[in-house]
This record gives C-alpha cells, sequence and structure tokens, in this order.
C-alpha cells in the first residue's frame, strides 16, 4: 500500500513537471518498465533512486511521503495553502468559506 501511495505522488509530482515515464526512467538510469511499475507500486525503489527521482522533479520528500507519514497533513494543508493563495480574492474567499463550514459540521458531529 505504501510503495502504491509513493507512487502516485511520484507520478502527480512527474507529469507536473511534464516528464513521461521513460523520460524520467532514463535520467535515473532504470528501464521504463521498470519504472513504471515502481510508479505503479509493484516495485520499491531503492534510497538512491527515490533521491534522484525528489532532487529531479525538484519537490521534496515530505511531499512524496505526504500520505504515508503521520504528519502528511502539514505537507498537505500547506499545498492546499498556495494553490488557494493563486486564486483571485473572490475565488480564495468562496473557498475559505465552504472549509471553514466543513470544519464547523465536522466539530458538531
Amino acid at each position: 500500500m505504501v510503495q502504491k501511495l509513493i507512487g502516485k505522488r511520484i507520478k502527480m509530482y512527474r507529469m507536473a513537471k511534464g516528464l513521461t515515464q521513460e523520460e524520467l526512467a532514463e535520467k535515473i538510469g532504470l528501464s521504463r518498465n521498470y519504472y513504471s511499475a515502481a510508479e505503479r507500486g509493484v516495485y520499491s525503489l531503492n534510497l538512491d533512486k527515490l533521491v534522484e527521482i525528489i532532487n529531479i522533479l525538484d519537490c521534496s520528500a515530505d511531499e512524496i511521503f505526504a500520505d504515508v507519514i503521520n504528519n502528511g497533513y502539514k505537507v498537505k494543508s500547506s499545498l492546499l495553502s498556495e494553490k488557494i493563495a493563486s486564486l483571485p480574492k473572490e475565488d480564495q474567499e468562496r473557498i475559505l468559506a465552504i472549509v471553514d463550514t466543513l470544519v464547523t459540521t465536522t466539530k458538531q458531529n
């Protein structure tokens, strides 16, 4: 399960960088098939390859491990904050009102 979650995050950042599986696999010295299987969580990547990927994708280990570490919510919160900050003020206010309503409703339950 952990491998699949990490692979999903790597895929998300790879695609955001506009890299294909083949391009990233070549950069880290793996076959496309092996890399593809690792991204799907079938195989694990060793620490050296993970560090290479993180550096190539220009992201942090926290971002890659956000779904599998206990404090991953902090990373997700920060990423969400960045996304909201990039929107027009009216959209920011609308989203924050929705989040506020969700938090209030959750606390009541």
